[in-house]
C-alpha cells in the first residue's frame, strides 16, 4: 500500500462535491479535496451510452485511510455505483506530503 494516495470520484453537481469534501476534510480523512469545474462524461450505463456533466473530486489522503474514505463517500454519494478510484502518489514535495500526514488522522 502506498503511503499517500489520490482518490478520485465524480459527482453530478458542485453541491454534491462540496458535501463530500466537507465530510472528508471535517473527519480528517483527507487533507484536501479539490473540486473541478464542470466537464462532460460519456459512459455506458444500463445498456446505453450516457452523456452527462459532472465534476471530479481530487482527494488527497493516506493509503491507510482508503477504506474509510470509500465508506464515507458511499454513504453520501448520489450515484447508484459511484466511481471511487485511488492512484498511488509515487513522489511528491516532502513538505506537502508531511502536511497530508499532519492533517489526516489514522
Amino acid at each position: 500500500m502506498n503511503e499517500y494516495i489520490l482518490v478520485l470520484t465524480t459527482v453530478p453537481d458542485k453541491k454534491s462535491g462540496q458535501e463530500i469534501a466537507k465530510v472528508l476534510v471535517g473527519d480528517r480523512l483527507a487533507a484536501c479535496v479539490t473540486i473541478s469545474g464542470a466537464f462532460q462524461s460519456s459512459y455506458w450505463w444500463k445498456d446505453k451510452i450516457s452523456q452527462d456533466q459532472e465534476h471530479i473530486l481530487f482527494i488527497k489522503t493516506r493509503g491507510k485511510l482508503y477504506s474509510r474514505v470509500e465508506e464515507k463517500i458511499l454513504k453520501i454519494h448520489p450515484y447508484e455505483v459511484p466511481e471511487i478510484i485511488a492512484l498511488p502518489l509515487i513522489q511528491g514535495y516532502s513538505k506537502y506530503l508531511d502536511w497530508i500526514s499532519k492533517e489526516t488522522k489514522l
